[in-house]
């Protein structure tokens, strides 16, 4: 008696597995988990981009300060002039127009040469 008891359970136990089994592999099963997997993937990249753009904010200050561009270093220009705020104004450079080329020059072509 007491082996048929423990032969039906361990029946009823497999049986159960079984079906578990058959259920996480159909097409439909296999779809969810998939798209489960890629909002999990999604929201792991999207965290990971956080962090990293916070990470490049905080060196970009960290050297900003270190270089005085944020203000915080004072510049003389010369002794007897006032402090001026290190990278405040920059000053602007006109850029003279082109000048056209007075030489001709012939573009070398390796066809010429067979």
């Amino acid at each position: 008696m007491f082996w048929m008891a423990v032969g039906a359970g361990a029946t009823v136990w497999t049986l159960n597995k079984a079906q578990r089994l058959a259920r996480s592999i159909t097409p439909g099963s296999l779809a969810d988990s998939a798209a489960r997997g890629a909002v999990e993937a999604g929201s792991a990249v999207r965290s990971f981009t956080g962090e990293v753009r916070a990470g490049m904010l905080q060196r970009e200050l960290q050297l900003n300060r270190e270089l005085g561009l944020d203000g915080s270093v004072l510049a003389r220009t010369e002794p007897s002039k006032a402090p001026v705020l290190r990278g405040g104004v920059k000053k602007r450079v006109e850029i003279p127009p082109a000048v056209p080329s007075t030489t001709h020059i012939t573009p070398y072509n390796r066809n010429e040469d067979l």
